[in-house]
């Protein structure tokens, strides 16, 4: 039986049209539903999956006769987007409407699968918009963090990257502690993004005085999502082990002198220029977690 694909990718734009103006409220899955359908019928007409990218000079034919009958929206590019989309999804993943049509795009030029599916995952747990979606792909999120798969029920450590992205509109080759304590005063809302999800600035260069001495944490912050305070401090120079002691006193302090009953226990981040594996195999305080950092213009970024 010959089919008419082109048919029947013309009447299934044209009713999602039609769908869109009568029911606004649930034009983004219509959309999806449409593109998706129209994707199967493009593979279906280029003679299936491994003849589809093979098919171009087809994908240019229905893109000028969609565009003459339908108006603008359906040139080359989107009909390419609609079978890359297609095959995405057929790999057995659900289709997401928590995801516009715009995110799905532009996640189609991540080509590694596990990569796509994190960030699918990103979108839906942090509400990201397409502008931040961007943001995070461009400073390579999936490859600066530990976890890949459960991102639904997180450990805090499995929100912090390495490295951390700082970003910096000065052209320095080198910054000192001070300086790169600024950098992050500068920018603290970036910054609590990278560390992940809830992440908030409780005050930074923090007196406490532990026996006759004062000292000052570099950084004091609090996570809402896991209910615990979280100690950072600044390090210049490669993971040293005597920067876990200093890492750990400042925690019990918290424990003992900041934090409320009903607080978690807390947390410590060593930010470092290089880290050091043989002294993180003996450091045996759970709630203590290291990382390193890495300058980046506003422009790189």
């Amino acid at each position: 039986m010959d089919i008419n694909y082109y048919k029947k990718i013309r009447d299934t734009l044209v009713k999602n049209e039609i769908y869109k103006r009568a029911k606004d409220y649930s034009k983004n899955k219509s959309d999806l539903n449409a593109y998706y359908e129209v994707g199967r019928l493009i593979v279906e007409a280029q003679g299936g999956e491994k003849r589809a990218k093979y098919g171009n000079k087809l994908i240019k034919e229905y893109s000028e006769k969609l565009t003459k009958e339908l108006g603008r929206g359906y040139n080359v590019t989107n009909l390419k987007n609609m079978r890359q989309f297609y095959l995405k999804i057929r790999k057995g993943r659900t289709m997401c409407d928590q995801l516009s049509w715009s995110h799905y795009r532009y996640l189609l030029s991540v080509k590694n699968d596990r990569a796509f599916d994190f960030y699918v995952r990103l979108i839906v747990v942090q509400n990201l918009s397409v502008r931040e979606l961007r943001e995070r792909i461009k400073s390579k999120e999936y490859e600066r963090i530990d976890y890949k798969e459960e991102l639904e029920e997180p450990k805090i450590n499995t929100l912090i990257k390495n490295p951390i992205v700082i970003k910096t509109d000065m052209e320095v080759e080198e910054v000192n502690e001070y300086m790169l304590h600024q950098l992050i005063l500068e920018n603290m809302d970036d910054f609590l993004k990278e560390l992940g999800v809830g992440f908030m600035y409780a005050g930074h260069e923090v007196k406490i005085k532990i026996g006759d001495r004062y000292n000052y944490i570099d950084f004091l912050l609090f996570n809402v999502k896991f209910n615990c305070y979280i100690v950072v401090e600044l390090k210049m120079a490669e993971m040293k082990a005597e920067y876990i002691g200093q890492v750990t006193k400042y925690i019990n302090y918290v424990d003992r002198h900041i934090k409320e009953p009903f607080n978690d226990k807390t947390v410590g981040v060593i930010i470092c220029q290089k880290e050091n594996k043989f002294v993180l195999e003996y450091c045996t305080n759970p709630k203590i977690f290291t990382t390193t950092y890495e300058l980046k213009g506003s422009d790189e970024y």
